[in-house]
């Protein structure tokens, strides 16, 4: 399984990332080290949507605070970016695909980031990313 994160990223060009507590929808919280991730820059916080592709080095769940009944799963992960995206891809490029029941790849990551605009890792299917892919 491919999993992306969409946050805030102040280095676009580091050859490494490290991200703390992060929030996991849709299967992020089974990122493991050695897992592909694509790296969305925060359009909420600047960035400019897909950057880089990388490999999870490490990867640890953080622990539930006591007497909070919900809580969103958070994990921090360190990441080895291993290429640069070639072109954009985000919101403006994505906003578009909105019939959620169509299986492309950009409706894939449209709902999934973009319908709840928070910062998160989500996990991905393999045919959006084999799509990503095309971005590198």
């Amino acid at each position: 399984m491919a999993f992306a994160i969409k946050t805030e990223i102040r280095e676009p060009q580091a050859k490494a990332f490290t991200f703390a507590a992060q929030k996991t929808m849709y299967g992020g919280k089974l990122i493991v080290a050695g897992d592909v991730v694509f790296v969305f820059a925060s359009e909420n916080e600047g960035g400019n949507g897909l950057i880089a592709r990388g490999i999870v080095t490490a990867a640890e769940a953080v622990p539930r605070k006591a007497g909070i009944a919900r809580q969103t799963p958070r994990v921090g992960i360190a990441v080895r970016r291993v290429a640069l995206a070639r072109q954009p891809l985000g919101r403006d490029q994505l906003k578009r695909f909105k019939d959620w029941d169509d299986g492309r790849p950009e409706t894939e990551l449209n709902f999934k980031f973009y319908r709840q605009a928070t910062n998160k890792i989500v996990g991905i299917t393999d045919k959006t990313a084999a799509f990503l892919e095309r971005f590198f």
